[in-house]
């Protein structure tokens, strides 16, 4: 059977399943104008984040290069990069690392041009853009188009035995269509990753998955803490995960059955197709930031314990198997799968509609992220190499 979407046509070749106009803040010092501009127009984005000055190594190199691949995720149609003048990330040198993709990008810089500067032509530009914008249409598409990033947080007993494996059964089918899936969280891989080492197709990144897990293991040991202070959370533990291991063998269910073609760092675009494992910390946000700029069309979000976290960049959609949890918090949920724990479907059923609401919110259906405006966005810092 042949699954399409409705999705629009970039000029790069690439199909996105929105069509954005971005404000992009290359520095921190630069968010409250970021946030004016897109109060000014809308129907514009914008990922502010904390990151750009004074930065170094691989440091500086994460924040450049998620800037970058924010920018270069296939559901946003244009961007207005906004630098202060002084900071490390130059705002010409990324707008025009985003205009080799073809990608209509404009820049302005406060001490060039000055605040009210800034205000006045960008409020000029992003009207220009959202009319462009405005104007696309969305056409036909096969499945196998799709970049899909799965995520969990809040989780709890219900995740590890209802949402996660109906995200599994999802991951395994979009990948029998052709499509890319990427689960992330290496933290949440510790205690499991000898399960994973035997899907990876090939020694080289086998080796790259056990170096990112040393190095996580290596900075908890180095600092002296115990890892288990903080994971599993307390609101996991509260929610029946007792132990590290047992958190990470419910969370790489998510992940499907299928081969690990690829193992990539943060931020960083797959260059095969089929199910990925990327490297980024455990805290929820930063992850899927990492997902986005990795060019993941939508998020797949599984919840226990219930969690409102967004994305200015991709749809996500957000999973939950606990039936309290979809009770008190509705509103934030799109998936309900606590069916499969209390026995009114099967794992195959959940997972086709779970499957059906991908193809709905890549043809436009909002999340209920989307439509509470929930955008959060953060960029992971770290302060050594891998």
């Amino acid at each position: 059977m042949k699954y399409e979407f409705l999705g629009y046509e970039n000029v790069d070749g690439s199909v996105g399943v929105r069509s954005k106009v971005l404000v992009l803040p290359t520095v921190i010092c630069v968010n409250d104008v970021v946030s004016k501009l897109t109060s000014l127009v809308s129907s514009t984005s914008a990922a502010l984040h904390t990151c750009g000055c004074t930065q170094l190594g691989v440091d500086y190199e994460i924040t450049y290069r998620t800037l970058l691949g924010t920018a270069l995720n296939p559901n946003i149609f244009s961007v207005l990069v906004v630098g202060l003048g002084c900071e490390k990330v130059r705002a010409n040198e990324l707008a025009n690392d985003i205009a080799r993709s073809g990608k209509w990008v404009e820049v302005l810089e406060v001490q060039e041009v000055g605040y009210e500067g800034v205000l006045e032509r960008g409020v000029s530009i992003l009207k220009r853009m959202v009319s462009e914008s405005s104007k696309r249409s969305r056409r036909s598409y096969d499945v196998s188009n799709l970049v899909v990033g799965l995520e969990c947080g809040g989780s709890d007993s219900t995740s590890s035995i209802a949402a996660n494996p109906a995200v599994g059964y999802v991951s395994d089918k979009l990948v029998d269509l052709g499509a890319t899936v990427v689960f992330a969280e290496t933290p949440e891989v510790i205690g499991a990753e000898h399960l994973l080492i035997k899907r990876i197709r090939d020694e080289v990144n086998r080796e790259k998955l056990l170096r990112y897990v040393s190095w996580f293991e290596n900075e908890m040991l180095e600092s002296g803490l115990d890892i288990r202070g903080t994971n599993p959370t307390p609101g996991n533990i509260a929610g029946g995960i007792t132990t590290l291991e047992e958190k990470s063998l419910g969370a790489i269910i998510k992940s499907g059955s299928r081969v690990i073609e690829e193992v990539v760092d943060y931020g960083e675009r797959p260059k095969r197709k089929g199910v990925i494992f990327m490297n980024t910390p455990g805290y929820d946000i930063e992850s899927v930031t990492g997902l986005v700029a990795g060019g993941s069309h939508l998020i797949i979000f599984t919840t226990g314990r219930g969690t409102p976290t967004g994305s200015p960049i991709a749809p996500v959609i957000k999973v939950t198997g606990n039936p309290e949890t979809y009770k008190k918090l509705r509103s934030i949920i799109d998936v309900y799968v606590g069916t499969i724990v209390e026995g009114v479907e099967t794992l195959e059923e959940a997972g086709e509609r779970l499957f059906k609401e991908v193809i709905d919110v890549a043809s436009g259906k909002l999340t209920a992220s989307e439509s509470l405006g929930h955008n959060e966005y953060s960029i992971w810092r770290v302060k050594t190499s891998f």
